[in-house]
């Protein structure tokens, strides 16, 4: 049978399985993977770019916060200091402002950097300058000559006289960064604020408004790219222009573009709108000399207008923010009326905006450009002494520091001798090459001046070609010094005074000195091949006879003399040897000039120095070379030898130049030196307030045919002439007394040391036998006329 199913009905029956589970749309499973894939999504995305933005985020403060920029030390000569009494010639005070790049003015100068010569009266405005021991202020003073003198100084705005003035300081040169770019730092308090409201009319009028990007900004700009087709304008904020030029590239790309927006949130979320505005001063760049890059609203300041960012006129404040979009293009020493057109454009929109007045508008419109006419030199005008300064300064200071840390170097030379002494070399070298065919672009020259009393040195010339950072012969030159040494021999015998004075007899003849090492024979001989039998050692000093020297060397014993070269000051590992009595020994014509800066300061060595002090960027004292002295001789023997020296320019080797050159009452003392075949011309000699030791020679070490007389004292002849140079004192030393002599013993009164009551039969003796002596030469002349020179 087949029966069917039965079906509950649904009233009756109660259903007891649970329902089938719901299926879900197809098109709510795709909303669920969806926002899966959104979160995913947005965290694949987010994590990237917060490490992206802490990342940004680091290095924005650690390049904010750390040293943001490496800056070049800055070198300068000494600084000027003036004072009534102070000998100094009108011409050259005028020199010293000119170097200085203060600008002369037909009338009374009325700005800082200015001046105005009416006869003997000097109007200025001296600029402000801080030092590192105080900050001189700018003052508005006349400076009164009588002769070579200054007279007064008077504060044309207090009405009160002046004791004391110091100028700024000539910036001698920079110690270079190795990426080449420069600057000076400047806090936004030293900013005129003529030239804030200047950069922001222009660059960025919401600076104050905006958290580093501008919408307003960009806007502006994505009309005028969407406009043209092409990225012709980037809407950037002024810490934005601060980011692209600090942190990033120029390249114009939506990267590079986001990139900059992102470090400028957050470079303006860490830092106030003081720091980023003072930040950005000293970064933007506004032009170029040579190599160097000019950096900063302080250094674009002394680069086109020579004077310091705070004295800026708003004229000037204007031509400066007008470069900022073009420093090539609106570069005012090329283009000149571009660069007014761009500056008055500057002005205008600083009116616009209420920023000036009319009256300011239109008087800095009709302003002149006033910037200086040469740009200043990214390399030095002085090299030979800066490479001096360099090598000084690596003693206590690593070279990145050199380059990097903002270092200011105030240093000892003086512009005013520098410039004596570099127009002395050049004309005198020049002179001797026309006189003298086979030495025509061969001769060169070094001349080194100090000052006697603290062993600074004034002035270094390293070659004829003054700016040219070559070879340095001032420094590195190692020549046989000739007859330069003689001085050493006559003070060590004259420090026995006992024994040895300017009227000792000594024994000008020929001898025979066997060798003990290599069992040579030495036969020295004079200058003229000739023999002077008994002479006083006065008469053999000043006419440089070798044998006379030789003899009392050989008296003195070797070792004697090399100590009193020690004793004088040189430092290198000496060899004892006969010829070395003649001047055989190299030195450097710096270690000639330390040997006789003993001499000159009367005994007393005192180590020669470039520099006086050293400061950090922002004026804090860092370094001091000060003053070092030891007395290494008696003040008595010292005078003495000087004495004679005066003798060897009176009537010795030297006075056939001295004729020519040195007035004769001025008292100078110095000593000529010729070497073996006229390879080599020296000259050394000093007055009371400077000392100059001048090497003349071939670089290839061939003949110049030139004695010391005849070469090295011309350079040194004009150089002392210019300088006019303190006379010598006559103040006699301690133990010291004046004794006549008659005409063959010597010249007139000569110094004698008394060591004792006694020593006055002793002072007889010696002057009968020295008057017996010249008897015996009646025949011969009491100064011979060539140089007698001749070393080994």
């Amino acid at each position: 049978m087949f029966f069917k199913k039965a079906t509950p009905s649904r009233a009756k029956t109660k259903n007891t399985r649970a329902p089938a589970p719901k299926q879900p749309s197809p098109s709510k499973k795709s909303n669920t993977f969806m926002r899966i894939f959104r979160w995913a999504l947005a965290f694949v995305i987010l994590i990237p770019s917060l490490s992206y933005t802490i990342s940004l985020d680091t290095e924005v403060r650690n390049q904010f916060e750390g040293k943001r920029w490496a800056l070049p030390a800055r070198v300068f000569a000494r600084p000027l200091e003036l004072y009534p009494g102070l000998s100094l010639n009108p011409k050259d005070f005028q020199y010293e402002l000119e170097s200085l790049e203060y600008h002369s003015q037909e009338e009374k100068p009325q700005q800082t950097g200015e001046f105005h010569r009416k006869g003997n009266d000097f109007y200025l405005v001296t600029r402000s300058f801080k030092f590192w021991d105080s900050e001189e202020p700018a003052r508005k003073i006349r400076i009164r000559f009588d002769g070579n003198k200054i007279e007064t100084i008077a504060d044309l705005e207090t009405r009160e006289y002046l004791n004391l003035v110091r100028l700024d300081p000539v910036l001698i040169g920079k110690i270079y960064p190795t990426h080449k770019e420069d600057r000076i730092l400047a806090k936004l308090d030293e900013v005129p604020p003529h030239l804030v409201k200047a950069l922001l009319s222009m660059e960025d009028r919401y600076f104050y408004d905006h958290s580093g990007i501008s919408l307003r900004g960009l806007g502006r700009a994505m009309f005028v790219n969407l406009k043209s087709m092409s990225w012709s304008q980037g809407g950037s904020t002024l810490t934005q222009q601060l980011i692209k030029n600090h942190f990033l590239t120029s390249e114009k790309t939506i990267h590079r573009k986001l990139k900059e927006a992102l470090m400028a949130l957050l470079l303006e979320f860490h830092y106030t709108k003081k720091e980023i505005l003072e930040a950005y001063l000293n970064e933007v760049y506004l032009g170029q000399e040579g190599d160097y890059g000019i950096h900063g609203m302080g250094l674009a300041a002394q680069f086109y207008f020579g004077r310091p960012l705070n004295q800026l006129t708003l004229p000037q404040s204007a031509l400066l923010i007008g470069l900022v979009r073009g420093a090539s293009k609106y570069n005012p020493r090329k283009y000149p009326d571009r660069a007014i057109e761009r500056r008055n454009l500057v002005l205008s929109q600083m009116f616009s905006q209420g920023m000036i007045t009319k009256e300011q508008h239109d008087q800095g419109h009709s302003a002149p450009l006033e910037v200086s006419e040469e740009a200043p030199k990214s390399s030095s005008p002085y090299p030979a002494f800066l490479e001096l300064v360099r090598r000084q300064l690596k003693r206590d200071y690593k070279e990145q520091d050199l380059q990097s840390e903002g270092l200011q170097v105030f240093t000892t030379l003086d512009p005013i001798r520098q410039h004596q002494a570099e127009k002395a070399l050049t004309v005198q070298v020049k002179k001797l090459e026309r006189e003298n065919a086979h030495l025509r672009k061969r001769l060169d020259s070094a001349i080194i001046a100090t000052s006697p009393s603290s062993g600074e040195i004034l002035a270094l010339v390293g070659g004829k070609n003054t700016e040219f950072e070559g070879f340095n012969r001032a420094l590195d030159a190692l020549r046989p010094i000739g007859s330069l040494i003689k001085p050493a021999i006559y003070l060590t015998a004259l420090e026995n005074s006992k024994k040895y004075s300017l009227i000792s007899p000594l024994n000008d003849r020929s001898l025979e000195w066997k060798i003990k090492e290599t069992k040579q024979i030495w036969s020295p001989k004079n200058y003229d091949g000739k023999e002077h039998g008994t002479v006083t050692l006065n008469k053999a000093l000043m006419n440089s006879y070798n044998l006379a020297a030789v003899q009392l060397g050989r008296q003195l014993g070797l070792e004697k003399v090399k100590d009193t070269l020690y004793r004088l000051g040189i430092e290198r590992e000496l060899s004892t040897y006969p010829s070395m009595l003649l001047g055989s020994l190299a030195l450097t014509p710096m270690e000639v000039t330390q040997m006789y800066q003993t001499i000159a300061s009367g005994g007393s060595r005192v180590p020669l120095r470039g520099i006086r002090e050293v400061t950090a960027h922002d004026g804090k004292p860092l370094s001091r070379y000060p003053l070092n002295s030891e007395q290494a001789f008696d003040a008595a023997s010292v005078f003495v030898l000087s004495y004679g020296m005066q003798n060897v320019i009176r009537y010795g080797t030297g006075r056939d130049v001295a004729k020519e050159m040195i007035p004769r009452d001025w008292r100078l003392a110095g000593k000529t030196g010729t070497t073996n075949e006229y390879r080599d011309s020296w000259f050394a000699g000093f007055g009371g307030d400077v000392l100059a030791v001048v090497w003349m020679g071939r670089d290839d070490n061939k003949s110049t045919g030139l004695t010391g007389g005849g070469g090295a004292m011309r350079v040194w002849g004009e150089f002392m002439k210019n300088t006019r140079p303190q006379s010598l004192s006559n103040q006699l030393p301690e133990r010291t007394e004046w004794r006549y002599v008659g005409a063959k013993a010597g010249r007139g009164k000569i110094p004698i040391i008394i060591n004792h009551e006694r020593d006055s039969e002793t002072v007889k003796a010696a002057l009968a036998a020295a008057e017996a002596a010249e008897e015996e030469k009646n025949s011969q002349n009491s100064v011979d006329d060539d140089e007698s020179e001749k070393s080994e």
